[in-house]
């Protein structure tokens, strides 16, 4: 397949799996579940599980049907967790698939079981504890008893097999004293809930509750299963819990379509927010908002061309970024810029920072015309090209 190198992301799978054997150290002999949604946080579901895979993830866990039946297309066969809600008319489909369903309130476990029932099918599913997040789940903060009874009739109802309970940390990733007692609580409500269905004889095989974070903060909190997102890819938690050793996996790359001379005075890109200030040398490179390169980094970003940073100037254009290269010597048409996660330019962090968001919403946001290819030993192996099919 003939792909031209437009706007591209790079992910280093040697990378990938220097990330994942830090998080089998961090998490001590714990079974490493990968999660995977989010197109593997924007590096590529499928190739990051079969690499996983092949390194001894236990599980995979993702955020719906779509993105766990990408995976079970593409044999991959460790277990799958969804980890929202699913439409309940999919039950069928989740147990012929051997996908395992999170179920997050009793009605949604009877409409499951429902389903399960009347398409002839045992479903496995996950319990969902909320302890603190919020979001979805049977609500144990809130009132223990209720939630109790609500697990156990959901545990009993025909052709649902529960096979694990979870919950989620909503503030793991800081080391602030009061957010740490939260975090502590969150747990101590999770056991009060499992503790008390197991005095009603309902057990579960898996018990999870460590995301990231909680993985190398919290391994008293391992259970049998821990859920490693964002430091699979390289990227840390938060600023307050590092783990050291991780190496951003994926470059955002474009090329350098032109560069040309500015006089005095010439203006730059949408809304002449750039005027230089005296003669200077710029490129314009082929990637934009539209290819996950934040708009919010007008002006502000700095990506990385010969290994040397370039200013971004002006605003962020859709599918060009204009940058200042007066200090850096033999910028051509046709060479490579990155645009982030470069050295002498924005990493992803670098640039969550400037616009007030976090490193996983960037990752996220790399667009689906990007192609992903992937290196191997500094060589490119394979290319996915969503646009042209895989």
């Amino acid at each position: 397949m003939l792909m031209e190198k437009h706007c591209w992301a790079e992910i280093d799978l040697d990378v990938l799996r220097a990330n994942f054997r830090l998080v089998q150290a961090a998490a001590q002999g714990t079974p490493v579940m990968a999660v995977i949604k989010a197109n593997a946080y924007g590096h590529g579901d499928v190739a990051v599980a079969q690499l996983l895979e092949s390194e001894g993830a236990a599980a995979f866990a993702v955020s719906n049907f779509t993105e766990a039946l990408r995976l079970r297309r593409a044999q991959v066969m460790a277990p799958i967790l969804i980890l929202g809600w699913t439409d309940p008319a999919c039950a069928a489909a989740l147990a012929v698939n051997t996908i395992t369903q999170a179920v997050v309130s009793l009605e949604h476990a009877k409409a499951l079981s429902y389903a399960a029932l009347h398409a002839g099918v045992t479903l496995n599913v996950h319990f969902k504890v909320d302890t603190g997040m919020g979001r979805v789940g049977f609500a144990a903060r809130d009132d223990m008893q209720c939630a109790l009874d609500e697990m156990e009739q959901a545990y009993h109802l025909p052709n649902l097999a529960p096979t694990g309970i979870f919950t989620h940390f909503a503030v793991a990733d800081s080391v602030d004293a009061q957010d740490m007692a939260y975090t502590q609580a969150q747990y101590a409500c999770l056991m009060r809930a499992v503790d008390g269905l197991a005095a009603r004889g309902c057990r579960f095989a898996t018990v999870h509750c460590c995301n990231s974070a909680g993985t190398f903060q919290y391994p008293q909190y391992h259970h049998n299963m821990v859920r490693a997102g964002i430091i699979l890819y390289g990227e840390n938690p938060s600023g307050e819990t590092p783990l050291q050793g991780l190496r951003g996996a994926m470059k955002l790359k474009a090329r350098v379509a032109l560069v040309k001379q500015l006089k005095q005075g010439d203006e730059v890109s949408y809304g002449r927010t750039f005027r230089a200030q005296g003669p200077m040398r710029v490129a314009t490179l082929t990637a934009g908002y539209a290819d996950g390169y934040p708009r919010l980094l007008s002006g502000q970003g700095v990506v990385s061309i010969h290994g040397q940073p370039a200013p971004v100037l002006g605003r962020v254009c859709m599918d060009q970024t204009v940058v200042d290269v007066s200090a850096i010597d033999n910028v051509n048409m046709g060479d490579e810029a990155v645009m982030l996660g470069g050295k002498g330019g924005d990493s992803f962090e670098d640039a969550a920072r400037k616009i007030g968001t976090i490193n996983y919403e960037l990752l996220c946001a790399v667009a689906r015309r990007v192609p992903r290819v992937y290196v191997q030993q500094g060589r490119q192996v394979s290319v996915v090209d969503y646009q042209e099919g895989e």
